[in-house]
């Protein structure tokens, strides 16, 4: 079975979806007819001006438009989710046996689902299209562009290295690709690119001992990787099974950054915490269900990678206003914000801060608050983070001041 990422793990959990990408002309509205959603709203609501609030106009331009400008950090963001309409029809051209459409019209219909197991068939034919090193130095490249357009300093991309090279796509010229990319987007748009590599839960521990191999090996491991992960369902797929091979990559200097607690309850995530030494934790979501979990996440300053527009899409959170990102905040958590897979679900990172801001009632310093604790949450060196937090500060100052 090839490797998806945690969200899209669980079956029956249907979500009609649109894939709207803001910077390409493939990017369209959701079809009516197909009842989706996009960008972490409700049904035909934006985020920050939906009917349940009292609409506030142009102070909600202003903010989206600080938001727009505002240096970010990314720590939870899939490599082949982040694969947008521009990117994949370029992927299309270049493997024209492939049943993915090149054509931009009909590219947007192909990427409306029409529910679940509709999305892990789209999704599953973008991974096809990636057959070749020269492909993986695209879409790492064009992910990279697609960041820096939202003014993200630093990203720590998660990888899924298993999938790729049990299709064919020899180890080393794939840690070449990946690394070609990241160095010419830091040359070309000055965002600094570092991976986690995850094992995809589903496919086993055949999966979990080779994602550990690459990881560790030094003739193979890649001068970017940082942390390593577990993705994949999470019903099913226990986490302790996985807890030799992440002890092998934290004995290899990597930190542990495991999906815990999205669709689970919350001794997935004390079990990554336990079993995995968990540094960080991929959505937590089901955290709020345990006070004494969140007093020990706040308490240790495990920081949780949320990502709102994700868990209403798998049906993690019912509603937007019932996601439990406030409780975070108000134990004492340190929470930041991500977007998973955004072309998937119509979002971007720069959308998912709007989202925070609406759910916790933000203005501009909380919002550079959150992006702060992204850079604190990261695993970039003291230096890196403390020229992003001055850089975030200024911009900030800046924005106030005029």
């Amino acid at each position: 079975m090839l490797a998806v990422p945690s969200c899209y793990g669980q079956a029956g959990a249907p979500w009609p979806g649109a894939y709207d990408d803001p910077a390409s002309p493939i990017s369209r509205s959701p079809r009516p007819d197909r009842q989706s959603r996009s960008a972490g709203a409700l049904p035909g609501e934006d985020p920050l001006t939906d009917s349940s609030v009292p609409a506030a106009g142009t102070a909600d331009r202003d903010l989206r438009a600080f938001i727009a400008g505002l240096p970010k950090a990314e720590l939870h963001v899939h490599h082949v989710g982040s694969a947008s309409p521009r990117i994949v029809s370029e992927l299309a051209a270049r493997h024209p046996d492939s049943r993915v459409p090149t054509d931009p019209e009909a590219l947007a219909d192909y990427f409306t689902f029409t529910d679940f197991a509709h999305f892990i068939e789209v999704y599953l034919s973008v991974v096809d299209l990636i057959r070749t090193p020269e492909d993986v130095r695209l879409l790492t490249y064009e992910v990279a562009r697609d960041l820096a357009r939202q003014q993200v300093r630093y990203a720590e991309l998660t990888i899924t290295p298993f999938s790729s090279t049990r299709r064919g796509i020899e180890e080393t010229a794939f840690m070449d690709a990946i690394e070609d990319a990241r160095k010419a987007a830091e040359a070309e748009f000055g965002t600094v690119l570092r991976w986690c590599f995850d094992i995809p839960g589903e496919a086993g521990l055949e999966a979990a001992e080779e994602t550990a191999r690459l990881a560790t090996e030094d003739r193979v491991r890649p001068e970017g990787l940082v942390s390593f992960g577990l993705g994949g369902p999470e019903i099913g797929v226990p986490r302790p099974q996985f807890k030799p091979y992440f002890d092998r990559a934290i004995a290899a200097g990597l930190r542990s950054v495991p999906h815990a607690g999205e669709t689970t309850g919350p001794e997935t995530v004390w079990d990554a915490l336990t079993e995995l030494r968990a540094e960080r934790i991929g959505h937590g979501t089901s955290s709020a269900q345990d006070p004494k979990l969140l007093a020990h996440l706040a308490e240790h300053r495990v920081p949780l990678e949320v990502c709102p527009t994700s868990n209403i899409a798998t049906r993690a959170v019912r509603a937007l206003e019932e996601h439990p990102i406030k409780e975070f905040v108000q134990a004492g958590v340190l929470v930041t914000i991500n977007s998973d897979d955004p072309p998937m679900f119509g979002t971007d990172l720069n959308n998912e801060y709007a989202v925070a801001a609406r759910l916790l009632e933000l203005d501009e310093r909380g919002l550079a608050g959150l992006a702060k604790n992204a850079v604190e949450a990261s695993f970039l060196d003291a230096a890196g983070k403390a020229r992003i937090a001055r850089e975030i500060d200024t911009y900030t100052a800046t924005w106030l001041a005029g």
